[in-house]
């Protein structure tokens, strides 16, 4: 089943979308700053979002891999 299809692979996807933004950006900042509109910036927001809620994120991550291991 596709990504698209099942709510929780779709979750999936966007924390990890989250979490390599930020990773990028905080090792090139200057690759996400550059692309702030666009497509490419989809992946600014992305930083963004998890520099701001990195808890969140972070309880979001623990709570997808404990659905992964017992589900």
């Amino acid at each position: 089943m596709s990504a698209l299809f099942n709510f929780s692979a779709l979750l999936q996807v966007i924390v990890l979308l989250i979490c390599t933004a930020t990773y990028v950006h905080s090792l090139w900042p200057a690759i996400l700053d550059k692309n702030k509109v666009g497509v490419l910036g989809l992946f600014w927001k992305a930083a963004r979002i998890g520099e701001r809620l990195s808890p969140y994120v972070s309880i979001a991550c623990f709570l997808i891999a404990i659905n992964q291991l017992f589900g």
